[in-house]
């Protein structure tokens, strides 16, 4: 397993505040009377790139030496963490070559080149993905870094439920997506050492692609193969630092479908006046699906990103 100790996450938090947005979280009574309970929006939607994966790409990108990055940095990513390396890597003047799938959406990949990645496409499988990659560096000498399956990745995406834990007072449940993981990997780790004791953790899934559910029900790593989802973001296998943390630490998985998550997106716009991605609709999706479970709870949700392409929105 991943060791990333309390301490780690500490000097994390404390490396990228000068660089990010310490978002906001909001609440909707409206939201609130529909799922039946008190939900508490943080709205990554609103940090820098547009996405929570800016934490990572910068406290990764903040650990390498000059001669390390003087070649580059090298990544593979359908969109967010693409635009957070690249835009990490533009602050600090290095280069950053960007592998990106063939079928990433265009906003995505314009927003890439607009922070100055080079951007490889390749096609839409992970085989394609990692073995572009590899040629990449060979050609370039760039320092890979890894979009979720790294300690440093995982040590900065923390620094979200960290900063939740310090305005919420005992929430009953926190939610996020799940992807590759690095996001849920690290909200369980700042939850196991900042959270009170009865806050759990749930990942939250679309049932196209649901290989995080059936790799802890497998209790190994079952790879995406094939996965068919709306929410873009979430299209990655676990890797092996961050599926330990997850066995360990997250309570359950729960998925909800592409219909359920447009329903829980298109609600969000409406009644909180915010754009967020089909990815970040998975939690709330998850809540309106299953009330049973959450009734009366007090629910932190971390809304992912708001990285939209506005040609393909779902509910129109």
């Amino acid at each position: 397993m991943a060791k990333i100790n309390k301490s780690t996450l500490e000097k994390a938090a404390k490396r990228i505040s000068p660089f990010i947005h310490r978002t906001p979280i909001l609440t909707s009574k409206g939201i609130n009377d529909i799922a039946g309970c008190r939900l508490f929006f943080k709205c990554e939607n609103f940090q820098k790139v547009g996405a929570f994966k800016y934490r990572g790409a910068t406290n990764a990108i903040r650990q390498l030496n000059r001669d390390q990055l003087v070649k580059g940095v090298a990544t593979h990513s359908s969109g967010n963490h693409a635009q957070a390396l690249a835009l990490a890597a533009k602050i600090i003047n290095v280069p950053a070559y960007i592998v990106m799938p063939e079928n990433a959406p265009q906003s995505k990949k314009e927003a890439v080149a607009g922070y100055g990645g080079k951007i490889i496409e390749c096609e839409a499988t992970l085989e394609s993905r990692e073995s572009t990659l590899e040629q990449v560096i060979r050609d370039t000498g760039a320092v890979f870094v890894h979009p979720y399956n790294d300690e440093n990745i995982i040590a900065g995406q923390a620094t979200c439920a960290m900063e939740i834990y310090e305005e919420v007072n005992n929430p009953d449940y926190i939610l996020t997506p799940v992807g590759g993981g690095g996001l849920l990997s690290g909200t369980a780790l700042a939850t196991h050492y900042f959270s009170p004791p009865h806050t759990s953790v749930i990942g939250c899934e679309p049932a196209g692609a649901d290989d995080a559910y059936r790799s802890i029900q497998a209790g190994k790593i079952i790879p995406s193969v094939h996965p068919d989802t709306i929410a873009d973001g979430l299209l990655t296998s676990l890797g092996d630092k961050t599926f330990p943390i997850i066995k360990k630490y997250v309570s359950q998985i729960i998925t909800c479908n592409d219909q359920q998550i447009t329903d829980a997106m298109k609600l969000i716009w409406q009644r909180m006046k915010i754009i967020i991605e089909p990815s970040a609709a998975v939690p709330l999706a998850v809540i309106l699906n299953n009330h049973e479970i959450f009734r009366n709870s007090r629910i932190a949700i971390i809304l992912s990103g708001g990285n939209i392409d506005f040609d393909k929105i779902p509910f129109i």
